[in-house]
Formats: structure tokens, sequence, C-alpha cells
């Protein structure tokens, strides 16, 4: 995948200007990074191929749809064996305010984040995933009072 990709200056710029908005047309693109439209094109396609590019999306405003309510869950599990885990996902994966799920190292088994209406919200979410998965030790929700920072850039690494 990506690590046989040899990358230069140009493709993370191009990166970068996709990041900002992949809605911009290629010779766009392509005038920032200092290419004609074709080569511009072709290091696009190639870091799709690749897989470096995985998707185009757009990004939807959460507060203007009406889920303003930002909820991180901790949870601990007694039980860490194959079919739970099966169930775990499968469970998370059929709820759609799930944005996020992450398996952990420390103390914390996974974290989710949950984009809901409020608290009553979050509340019927956490219902349904207690009735559906087994052997949870502990759920702890924590709300985000102000979300300080929020990108889906990602750096160029060092």
């Amino acid at each position: 995948m990506s690590e046989n990709l040899q990358m230069d200056s140009i493709d993370w710029a191009i990166l970068a200007a996709l990041q900002r908005d992949a809605s911009q047309p290629v010779h766009a693109i392509g005038e920032q990074v200092g290419l004609s439209t074709n080569p511009c094109w072709r290091r696009i396609r190639r870091m799709e191929e690749a897989g470096i590019i995985a998707r185009r999306v757009a990004l939807v405003d959460p507060q203007r749809i009406g889920l303003a309510t930002t909820v991180f869950v901790s949870i601990r599990t007694k039980q860490h064996d194959a079919q739970w885990l099966e169930t775990f996902a499968r469970a998370v994966d059929g709820l759609e305010e799930v944005i996020e799920c992450h398996r952990m190292a420390g103390d914390i088994d996974y974290m989710l984040k949950l984009r809901v209406r409020d608290i009553a919200d979050y509340d019927r979410i956490y219902q349904r995933l207690i009735a559906r998965v087994p052997g949870l030790a502990d759920v702890t929700a924590s709300f985000s009072m102000e979300e300080m920072k929020y990108t889906t850039a990602l750096p160029r690494p060092s």
C-alpha cells in the first residue's frame, strides 16, 4: 500500500490541498502545487490506487443537522474472547450514532465517539448498547462542553 509509494513534496502539497477542499477542480489543485492538469491528475490517481487517498466525502456540520452533542464513551469489559468481540463489533456497527470506535491499551478496553442530539438521546443509545452486549464491566460517558479543535486533515509525518 502506501509504504511502497514514494511521495515527494508535490504529492504532500496535493494531499494538503485535497484535505482542505476535495471538491476543487484538478486544474486548481495543479495551480496551487505548480503542475498542469494532467500531471496533477496522474498523481492523484496514483495516490488513490495506492490507497493513500481512501475516499472523498462531504463533511456535514453536526450542529446544523441537530447532532450538537459529542459523547466519548469509555468501556471496560470482563470478556476478551473472539465471540464476545464479534458481538461487540456488531453492536457498535449497528449504532449509527457511533462515529468512531477504538480498542485501547491501558485501563480502558474500548473508546467510542458518538454524535447525538442531547443527553436523553445518548441514554437511549446507551440502553441499546448494554442490551446487545453482555459482560460490560464499566461504561462511562464524558460529554464534550466545547470543541476547541477539529480537523480531518492528517499531518505530514516527520
